[in-house]
């Protein structure tokens, strides 16, 4: 396996805009997820996450602390987790998965209150499945019927 490249998170700035219009995601991913383009409209309590790998833009997820989150925990300190994509043509050189090791010490610095990250996976989304466990995620045995079948709801503890 090569070596992955530097990869670190960053909140939105406007100067990612432009990667982040050219993202493509094939057909088979776009079911599950959403192109950054399609839910990087700024809204209160919603922070956009750009995946950065030598400081281009190769990925992209939400974080909500929004009354959504209250969907899946009971937990007032949890963030949602929604919408992490990595454009196709980066795929397949690690990204996602560093990007949720590292997820939990840059939650801790950048939302202090924050101690667990949740998230939904579509029951048939293997590959996500596979790379939230790997990421110290787990299954939390909560489900919930999502616009495309059951959904599976994951939590990583920060603290």
């Amino acid at each position: 396996m090569t070596q992955i490249e530097e990869v670190a998170l960053s909140l939105f700035q406007e100067k990612h805009v432009e990667y982040l219009k050219g993202f493509q995601l094939p057909p088979e991913q776009a079911k599950f997820t959403a192109l950054p383009e399609q839910v990087w409209e700024e809204a209160e309590g919603q922070y956009r996450v750009v995946i950065l790998a030598e400081g281009t833009p190769v990925g992209f997820f939400l974080l909500h602390s929004t009354d959504r989150v209250k969907e899946y925990t009971d937990n007032p300190h949890a963030m949602l987790l929604t919408a992490l994509s990595i454009d196709h043509r980066q795929q397949g050189k690690g990204y996602a998965k560093k990007a949720m090791q590292i997820v939990k010490e840059w939650v801790r610095l950048e939302f202090e209150a924050c101690n667990e990250i949740v998230l939904v996976v579509n029951h048939k989304n293997i590959p996500a499945q596979t790379l939230y466990r790997q990421t110290g995620y787990h299954d939390t045995g909560r489900r919930k019927i999502g616009k495309i079948g059951e959904q599976f709801i994951f939590a990583l503890s920060i603290r």
